[in-house]
């Protein structure tokens, strides 16, 4: 079955972690996937450049919502710069692998992370 999801990707889908907004954000990532529709926002506390907290609130399939949990949990503890080097391979690598049809999800993901990483530099910045 070329479509069939992961155990982990299921299990992210049916209880993703860190749902919701966060208060007190040090750094928020807005991404949209035009083609499907989809979007995450990727919400950061950041305290001595470490992500000490992540949380999301996405719109869209499966893979995409599942991508969003697994990525927060992936920032968590990194410094800034690394959770900014999270690829698109190792999200899809920490949910068991992605059907190819629902690869791009992991690059929403990536995307996100990335744009929160920007707007953290330019709030540190003003």
């Amino acid at each position: 079955m070329p479509d069939a999801y992961t155990e982990i990707v299921l299990d992210h889908f049916k209880n993703p972690r860190n749902v919701g907004m966060l208060q007190h954000t040090d750094a928020v990532g807005r991404v949209e996937n035009p083609a499907s529709g989809a979007s995450i926002v990727l919400y950061l506390q950041i305290v001595d450049e470490v992500v000490s907290r992540a949380t999301f609130q996405t719109q869209g399939c499966t893979a995409t919502i599942a991508a969003s949990s697994v990525l927060t949990e992936m920032a968590v503890g990194r410094r800034v710069e690394e959770a900014e080097a999270i690829s698109r391979v190792e999200i899809e690598g920490a949910l068991g692998g992605l059907p190819p049809t629902r690869r791009h999800a992991a690059a929403l993901a990536e995307d996100a992370v990335r744009a929160a990483v920007v707007d953290y530099r330019l709030r540190v910045q003003s």
